[in-house]
């Protein structure tokens, strides 16, 4: 009788939540996202050591609008997607893209932000037009959509897959590598930092929306996020965060 008493008692505290995150949520009063903050101006971290850009204020937003209070958990790009399956974070908001493939294993928003791949190259590469770019030497950064598209559009790259992103621009720009392909708003940031050395050919290869990133299948929640981006869209307050972090857009950004 006692070992099965301690059964129950284990299948019941080891039994999933399987309620929608927004419950969860509200009734534990706190907001929980991940997020890597090396891509400003999305996420970084000042010299304080706090959150700042576009997804972090607006982070704060989505959490004064369900009443809660945010906690930002800071880990690598990669591992958001088991963190967030696991239930170790409720939701990713870390510039991702939302794509086919990942929406295999979570649910994605409405997009909030839309952009481009594009490239940054070396300025002897001798790379002027994409079409140059092929067979060429690329750098990546490991699990992003630059990643996972470089072969389709460049079938002949020879492809080199770092951690980061301040490590992939490094090698362009030391000439190591002729190539980057990364969203437009980090070439240019790039590119503005090294202008002797780089060049940015920001027609978009592929186009990006970004979206915040759910637990697969969990409608409810995601009704109340697309809730909120259609709310702070119509109340002024997406616009007054463009205006604050995003206001030199490179050409199809919006």
């Amino acid at each position: 009788m006692r070992f099965l008493l301690c059964l129950c008692v284990c299948f019941s505290a080891c039994a999933k939540d399987t309620r929608s995150t927004l419950d969860q949520v509200l009734e534990r009063g706190e907001l929980i996202i991940g997020t890597e903050p090396t891509f400003p101006p999305f996420e970084s971290k000042n010299e304080r050591g706090e959150y700042v850009g576009f997804d972090m204020d607006m982070a704060r937003e989505l959490a004064k609008d369900l009443g809660v209070t945010l906690r930002i958990k800071e880990m690598n790009f990669t591992s958001l997607p088991t963190a967030l399956e696991t239930g170790k974070i409720d939701l990713i908001i870390s510039g991702m893209t939302a794509t086919a493939e990942r929406a295999e294993s979570r649910s994605f928003t409405e997009p909030y932000f839309l952009t481009g791949l594009c490239l940054l190259v070396n300025a002897k590469s001798g790379i002027t037009t994409k079409e140059d770019a092929d067979g060429k030497k690329f750098v990546v950064k490991r699990g992003t959509t630059g990643d996972i598209n470089v072969k389709d559009l460049f079938p002949n790259a020879q492809v080199t897959r770092l951690e980061t992103e301040a490590m992939c621009a490094l090698e362009v720009v030391n000439g190591r590598a002729d190539a980057f392909i990364y969203d437009q708003l980090s070439i240019v940031k790039h590119h503005q930092a090294h202008p002797e050395t780089t060049r940015a050919l920001l027609e978009p290869l592929i186009k990006e929306p970004y979206a915040m990133a759910a637990r697969l299948n969990d409608t409810k929640f995601v009704d109340r996020l697309n809730r909120f981006l259609r709310d702070i869209r119509a109340d002024g307050r997406y616009e007054q965060m463009r205006q604050k972090h995003l206001r030199n857009l490179p050409d199809g950004s919006r």
